[in-house]
């Protein structure tokens, strides 16, 4: 026999009641927002964590060539290697996590963020093949799993800017 749970069905202009899994998943959101945000902030001006000052994108650094040239000897080196240091490839990356880390940091736009960034975690998953400690789970792949998690939570409704009428009322802006 099926079980039903019992919701209040919510329209756009109602007041939603917030469960603590709602917060959970916020602040989720908000956390992995910080961590593409940060990883563009860090390569964009070399705070020193991981990116140093004469290496930082102003001074002239490529935020690519360090990881995808340590790709060489992996299965899938040769192609991600042939990216390194590319200006569109720079530009499209470093896009992807400006646009991600405010798009998750804000709840706007968290289907849309959950989608690029689970291509791009995916994609810095296979520049790793083979895994050196684990035959195929890694954060990336976790990573990515919590942003799909967080599109189907509709995460960026609760602590971000997902509830404001425009968002609610634009399904591409949830």
């Amino acid at each position: 026999m099926a079980t039903t749970v019992n919701r209040p069905v919510m329209n756009a202009g109602a007041a939603t009641t917030r469960r603590p899994v709602d917060y959970v998943w916020a602040i989720a959101r908000i956390s992995i927002g910080w961590i593409f945000l940060w990883a563009f902030l860090d390569k964009t001006f070399g705070w020193g964590f991981a990116t140093p000052a004469d290496r930082a994108w102003i001074s002239g650094g490529s935020p690519t060539t360090g990881f995808l040239k340590g790709t060489g000897e992996n299965a899938l080196g040769g192609f991600f290697g042939s990216l390194a240091g590319q200006a569109w490839v720079d530009w499209l990356f470093m896009s992807g996590l400006l646009g991600i880390g405010l798009a998750l940091t804000l709840g706007v736009g968290t289907r849309i963020a959950a989608i690029t960034g689970s291509l791009m975690l995916v994609l810095m998953w296979a520049a790793e093949l083979p895994l050196a400690n684990n035959p195929f789970m890694d954060e990336h792949i976790v990573y990515a799993i919590v942003l799909v998690g967080l599109a189907l939570a509709n995460a960026g409704a609760t602590l971000g800017l997902g509830s404001l009428p425009i968002v609610r009322d634009n399904p591409y802006l949830k």
